[in-house]
């Protein structure tokens, strides 16, 4: 095992049991967070040089870091992983003897990955400087991908919650959809409540 995600408000530990983890809302993901306001592929976990790294795959919700929201970032032992509402805190030894690899300049991303309108660059490992560039058409595709499947999942959720509240039914927090407020107005706003309004418009 190369380490753990232990939820915040009690509850079994989820094990780290590869070096590279898909999260998200499906059945297929390696860790499945089967809530409504996570998205179908969330985010993704990967072990490089030791060291644990999040990235953001354009969910609607998004990731934070010790409450800091961020699109990408390296994960130490004892930080607070939050997966849209769903807090966990990182618990692994680094396997590496050196200090963790330097975050990536923000002002290197795009305002596309900015906005979360497509996933940041996989973070490149030092013993393969040139792996970013080698992989940048597959990284499109599937960034695309992903977004496109995440959207799909976000209006069916979005829908049934319609169907659901015109009937009459309670929800809890956890079971709120997707926001439809765009990741553009979200960026414009940054002191804006980031996650889900708690009561639904009518």
């Amino acid at each position: 095992m190369l380490g753990e995600l232990v939820p915040r408000g009690g509850g079994d530990s989820i094990p780290l049991l590869k070096t590279k983890l898909l999260i998200g809302r499906r059945s297929a993901c390696d860790v499945s967070l089967r809530f409504p306001n996570v998205s179908s592929h969330h985010c993704q976990l990967e072990q490089i040089n030791g060291y644990w790294h999040v990235r953001d795959l354009g969910s609607s919700n998004g990731i934070k870091v010790n409450g800091s929201r961020c699109d990408s970032k390296w994960l130490m032992p004892g930080d607070v992983l939050s997966i849209a509402k769903h807090h966990f805190e990182v618990s692994y030894v680094p396997q590496s003897d050196g200090p963790p690899p330097d975050e990536a300049d923000p002002f290197a991303l795009s305002l596309l990955e900015k906005a979360g309108l497509m996933k940041p660059r996989s973070p490149v490992s030092p013993s393969h400087p040139h792996s970013t560039n080698s992989n940048t058409a597959e990284a499109d595709s599937e960034n695309a991908h992903v977004s496109a499947s995440n959207e799909e999942d976000d209006e069916a959720s979005r829908r049934e919650y319609e169907r659901r509240r015109m009937e009459g039914l309670s929800f809890d927090d956890d079971e709120r959809p997707p926001s439809s407020t765009s990741s553009i107005d979200a960026l414009q706003d940054e002191d804006s409540d980031w996650f889900l309004p708690a009561n639904p418009v009518r």
